[in-house]
């Protein structure tokens, strides 16, 4: 059956603990971003400084007319004295000196590149950027420069403009590791995971001991939810630095994630052993401890952390988290409103206190903490979404959409908020209004494949079927291997009754990727069922209802193949499952239920 790849904006019911796990994965690949770039720091050359990257011009020749001479002379001359400047730390003069030294010598590549990188270092971007396209315009080839012009564009945003110039660094010397590394971090931040896998293959094929690559290949896996890729990206990470702090707290990550607790638990204490301040780590280790039910050994931790911190520090953020993962709502409120208290601004703090309230169904203040996060803050977004889900619980919903309006007019580069606001109007089945949402999403980034897979599914709610197949090819354009993409695609196929050879190959691709999933399994047998394959059907949906057991639509799917196969008990028994489920074609339902009935009687 056609699934829904699982986002932050369907988390209505969500538990305290699961939000928590979420949250992590939202929030780490930022934290290691900024891992990164100390790594790509690193593959820089060992000379640095603002003027000693390049060979200083030349003195003017015997052959060069006298005009011609004393100005270029003067330029040197004013390098040289922008150089004394700089390495004095008076900025203010090297940028005069360099300033005048262009006047002499405007075509100069050099002299602009020079300017460029100071004004990149006192942070004046816009006019660093003129001075940087000049000098790529002086000479096209500049490997420095282009990377100059590279840096500028990522550092204002531009991160389409970056790729281009990194792209041109790698044709012109592909073996360049530290712009293939900061070329691949745009294209995580942009989602383009696979193509970001693509670059960090070649690292590695170029140098086998490259920690860093190893790392990210990891991190990357990890945020596309293949863990066994993830697992082994950080072990042949831990193989080269058995030190490295984020890789060993990531690899317990994965135990944890995949229900390996004792394994966690050993990989948590290995990291504590080595880095006794990891406070992440120590409250990863209570709620382990707690599940498995050593409660001594998850009462250490505690004692530790409260050792670590006082009562309303910023620390003590990870009590109130605990407890809040416990059950023990009170504690955690009295933790998060001492450090939000005296710390106005720990939106992260004052995130998790307005979910404590929810969860203890104090909803007035919840969203009274939630208002209290300014755009700008990491939380903002989520909060605003967490404002629009609470109201729409109390059936609000023209004041739902009002927020998300205004968050988005706030910060429109967030593909959450166009999902959320979108996601309200399906539901209320105003499926123009919710297409024009996501259609103004893509305009900000039109290689988002949450806001193409949404378009997607919205067009085939409106009977669009083929459009909605366009979609999802667009996605498999970006992500061959995204496995909803090609799942939905096949289901299509089966669901209209053609090119279900084609359906197949899709539907079994969409399965190596993700072979647990209960709907991919689902759709298999629902193309057997079309081609009139019952057994090999119910082996397939029997599956699939075990693996989601509380689906309504692979119940259903379950008694029509018992059905076609004249087994009325099981057709009714699967039936009547499915609308217990609450079918949301319960009318369809009934009937098929009422026909078996009536075929059980005329069999008796």
């Amino acid at each position: 059956m056609k699934q829904e790849p699982e986002t932050n904006i369907n988390r209505q019911g969500l538990t305290a603990q699961r939000l928590l796990l979420q949250r992590y994965l939202k929030s780490a690949p930022l934290l290691f971003l900024f891992f990164i770039v100390g790594f790509v720091a690193a593959c820089a050359p060992v000379t640095s400084g603002v003027l000693k990257k390049e060979p200083v011009p030349a003195q003017p020749d015997r052959d060069t007319p006298v005009m011609k001479k004393d100005q270029t002379q003067q330029a040197y001359q004013d390098f040289t004295k922008a150089s004394i400047a700089l390495s004095r730390g008076n900025y203010g003069d090297a940028q005069k000196y360099l300033e005048s030294a262009i006047r002499e010598d405007p075509q100069s590549a050099y002299l602009n590149r020079k300017m460029g990188l100071l004004l990149k270092e006192l942070r004046k971007y816009p006019e660093a950027l003129a001075y940087a396209r000049k000098g790529v315009v002086l000479e096209p080839e500049s490997i420095t420069g282009i990377a100059l012009l590279g840096d500028l564009y990522a550092l204002t945003g531009k991160d389409d403009l970056a790729i281009e110039q990194y792209q041109k660094i790698l044709g012109l010397d592909p073996k360049t590791q530290r712009i293939r590394l900061l070329l691949t971090t745009i294209l995580v931040r942009k989602k383009q995971f696979q193509s970001a896998l693509n670059h960090l293959d070649i690292l590695i094929e170029q140098n086998p001991e490259l920690v860093v690559a190893h790392y990210y290949r990891g991190r990357i896996n990890l945020e596309m939810g293949r863990y066994k890729e993830a697992e082994k990206a950080f072990d042949e990470t831990l193989k080269l630095n058995s030190n490295l702090e984020p890789a060993l707290f990531d690899q317990a990550t994965i135990y944890q994630m995949t229900n390996r607790e004792k394994e966690a638990a050993q990989a948590y204490e290995r990291l504590l052993a080595l880095y006794p301040d990891n406070i992440p780590a120590r409250e990863r280790l209570v709620t382990l401890y707690s599940k498995l039910g050593l409660e001594e050994k998850a009462s250490e931790h505690v004692k530790k952390i409260k050792e670590q911190s006082r009562p309303g520090a910023p620390e003590r953020q990870a009590l109130g988290l605990i407890y809040l993962r416990q059950g023990k709502i009170d504690e955690s409120i009295a933790e998060l409103d001492l450090i939000v208290n005296a710390w106005p601004n720990d939106y992260k703090s004052r995130y998790y206190l307005a979910v404590a309230y929810e969860e203890k169904g104090d909803i007035k203040k919840a969203l009274e903490q939630l208002r209290q996060i300014e755009s700008g803050s990491k939380y903002f977004v989520s909060a605003q979404i967490q404002i629009a889900h609470l109201l729409i619980t109390e059936e609000k919903y023209d004041a739902a959409i009002k927020v998300l309006e205004k968050a988005i007019a706030l910060e429109q580069d967030k593909i959450e908020l166009y999902l959320m606001l979108a996601s309200i109007y399906e539901n209320r089945e105003e499926y123009d209004k919710a297409i024009t949402v996501i259609k103004e999403g893509l305009k900000i980034n039109d290689k988002s494949v949450d806001l193409i897979f949404r378009l997607g599914v919205l067009l085939d709610k409106t009977g669009s079927n083929e459009l909605c197949i366009e979609q999802m090819r667009k996605i498999l354009e970006i992500e061959p291997n995204n496995a909803d993409a090609l799942n939905y695609i096949g289901y299509t196929y089966a669901e209209q009754g053609i090119k279900l050879d084609n359906a197949i190959e899709l539907i079994q691709k969409a399965l190596k990727l993700k072979p647990e999933s209960g709907y991919i399994i689902d759709s298999l047998g629902w193309v057997y069922y079309k081609k009139g394959s019952y057994d090999k059907a119910i082996h397939y949906l029997e599956k699939a209802a075990i693996l989601t057991k509380d689906d309504p639509t692979i119940n259903e799917h379950l008694g029509d193949a018992y059905l076609k196969k004249k087994k009325y008990e099981k057709a009714l028994l699967y039936y009547e499952k499915a609308l217990s489920l609450k079918h949301p074609k319960e009318k369809q339902l009934k009937e098929k239920i009422t026909g078996v009935k009536e075929l059980l009687k005329k069999k008796n």
